[in-house]
């Protein structure tokens, strides 16, 4: 079994094929990551041409720079999350910061935009990374108003089980005010 510590062998081999230069590699991780991408960048843009751009742009970053993934800081799947964060809120940030001088707002609403942007972005890295049984009693109480009873009935789980399932579900969202990042992951791309 592996420890906290030591990253998934696929994420150590896929770094190692990206560093060596390997083609499939990248089409590897493409096809694994590219509609984390594509939604991280969607969200934190809020338009489909420029997450498009943006898409292609992080997998041009991975590919020239494997060497930026440290695999003791978390896997593969969180820093792809990272960069793409960042380099969308970069973007978003120059795109806003363009438009202020002719009417767009104040410097303030800009930043109030990109970390709402960002949040948001967070919350959905959340959603989707959290385990499949804390995301289904979420989407139980959140979508279909369900009371925790109802949730416990509806996943055939006890009381206990879907207040606890709620309690954790409710807890990792709440972390997405915390940072700017996706968890696990911070510094420079």
């Amino acid at each position: 079994m592996a420890t906290k510590d030591a990253p998934p062998r696929w994420d150590r081999k896929m770094q190692q094929r990206l560093a060596r230069g390997e083609a499939a590699a990248l089409g590897e991780l493409y096809d694994r990551f590219a509609s984390l991408v594509h939604g991280l960048a969607h969200r934190v843009l809020g338009d489909e041409k420029a997450a498009d751009t943006l898409t292609r742009e992080v997998f041009t970053h991975l590919w020239e720079h494997p060497e930026t993934y440290d695999p003791k800081k978390g896997p593969l799947r969180t820093w792809v999350a990272g960069v793409t964060h960042r380099l969308a809120v970069q973007r978003l940030r120059d795109s806003e910061a363009a438009a202020l001088p002719r009417g767009g707002g104040s410097v303030a609403d800009l930043e109030r935009r990109v970390r709402r942007a960002s949040v948001a972005a967070r919350a959905d890295y959340i959603v989707h990374s959290m385990p499949a049984p804390l995301r289904a009693a979420l989407d139980l109480a959140y979508f279909q108003r369900r009371d925790y009873r109802q949730t416990a009935t509806d996943l055939g789980v006890t009381e206990d089980e879907a207040r606890r399932r709620l309690r954790l579900g409710l807890q990792l969202l709440s972390t997405a005010h915390d940072a700017g990042t996706p968890p696990g992951h911070g510094g420079a791309v």
